[in-house]
């Protein structure tokens, strides 16, 4: 059936199923199979077959068992055209004889699992991000490449890459030894945050926010706490992405528009998981004492996000500190995006032309030049300034450069409604 003739509901379901349950179903037939990169091309094939399956007979009553079956018969068939069927139904009896209900696994979590097994340091670290944004978050080549402001074609071989390079060291499926955790950990916690930053800001479709991601994002995080509980960023980060998902309720209104910081009904902010973040934030405050070291990124990044959280409203921020924060932030993991988030508190503690010089400044170095967070934070800052033209064709640059339909809108409106003006000097 050619693709154009799929029904749209159709699409949508699959779509909607592989976002939820793709990592599940992925991690159940690399169970299976032991093989991560064959996992995953084989529930893409049983994806795209339920695309006409689906049309033709209708949706069954379990949408997921239904792939995972799909997927599996796929990974059989693969065995077989390679002449190792017999050999591997050999390992599966075995392994089934051998499991036992009982059997103790140092990580429950199958998801997690493939998270740790992405991380790999078989991997080069953009390999590690592309392969886990793809397979554990279900991302589309197109939009991990617009996340990580790099070409399709690059994230395609990073993908095929990373897929080869397990293959060849015959990396396994099943829990990595507790003696290599921390030595992943720092992969494991950059792709969670990836995780959630995808479902807090979408890089595309309809909608501004994916709560799924991003709560899952948060369970695997915690996971990772107790798994090590002397280390603090685990909970630096958990405390970070706690204080971020308590805006959801007031971040989007019912239609999906998004409601921007200044605009939130802050009563309308999760308050009880705001004092669940800054419990954890203290525990991670304590656990790096206990060791004798300073807050990491993560934990950082919270405290800023508290900042936020505890206050009554923007006015009353306590931007000054917030840029203290960026400043510790910027030294201890330079990134153009933390500078980007400094510019914007020193617009809110010092004034819009101060933070403008800031902005300038990454766009003279070329920072962030594939990503609409500059010239949407230009925008914002011209139009502070009175500098209305200028602004306006900021702005719809960020609008342009988006693929997010919700957040396009907002840079859109913004636009229109600047007044029609001629630009201050300077």
């Amino acid at each position: 059936m050619a693709e154009a003739a799929i029904d749209t509901s159709i699409r949508r379901t699959v779509d909607a199923l592989w976002r939820i349950e793709g990592a599940r179903i992925v991690a159940a037939v690399a169970r299976m199979t032991g093989d991560v990169g064959l996992a995953e091309d084989v529930t893409q094939d049983a994806v795209a077959e339920a695309l006409v399956a689906w049309q033709r007979d209708g949706i069954p009553r379990n949408p997921g068992a239904w792939l995972t079956a799909a997927a599996k018969r796929r990974a059989i068939d693969a065995w077989r055209r390679r002449g190792e069927l017999d050999a591997r139904y050999a390992v599966l009896a075995r392994d089934l004889g051998e499991a036992r209900e009982d059997e103790w696994e140092p990580i429950p979590d199958d998801v997690l699992r493939l998270v740790f097994i992405a991380c790999h340091p078989v991997l080069s670290r953009e390999s590690q991000v592309a392969l886990t944004l793809r397979v554990v978050a279900g991302l589309s080549t197109e939009e991990i490449a617009r996340m990580l402001l790099t070409r399709v074609p690059t994230v395609q071989a990073r993908i095929t890459r990373a897929k080869k390079a397990l293959a060849e060291a015959q990396v396994p499926f099943e829990s990595v030894p507790a003696s290599e955790w921390r030595a992943r950990l720092a992969g494991v916690l950059g792709v969670v945050y990836l995780l959630f930053t995808e479902g807090y800001v979408a890089t595309s479709g309809d909608r501004w926010t994916r709560p799924d991601l991003a709560d899952e994002a948060i369970r695997l995080c915690r996971i990772v706490a107790e798994l090590l509980p002397r280390e603090p960023e685990p909970l630096g980060l958990l405390a970070l992405m706690e204080f971020q998902r308590s805006r959801f309720g007031a971040r989007e209104e019912r239609d999906g528009t998004p409601i921007l910081l200044a605009d939130q009904d802050r009563r309308r902010w999760d308050h009880g998981q705001i004092a669940r973040a800054r419990q954890v934030l203290a525990r991670a405050d304590a656990v790096a004492r206990a060791r004798g070291i300073a807050r990491g990124p993560y934990a950082l990044q919270a405290a800023i996000a508290e900042c936020h959280a505890v206050a009554p409203s923007v006015a009353e921020t306590d931007w000054a500190r917030i840029v203290v924060l960026y400043d510790i932030l910027g030294r201890i993991a330079p990134n153009p995006i933390v500078e980007l988030n400094r510019a914007v508190a020193v617009s809110m503690d010092a004034g819009p032309a101060e933070a403008l010089r800031l902005v300038d400044d990454l766009v003279e170095r070329g920072e962030l030049s594939g990503s609409p967070l500059v010239p949407s934070v230009r925008g914002e800052l011209l139009s502070q300034l009175g500098r209305s033209r200028e602004a306006r064709e900021e702005l719809l640059r960020a609008a342009a450069m988006t693929e997010n339909r919700a957040q396009r809108s907002v840079l859109e409106r913004k636009a229109a409604a600047l007044p029609e003006a001629t630009d201050a000097a300077g």
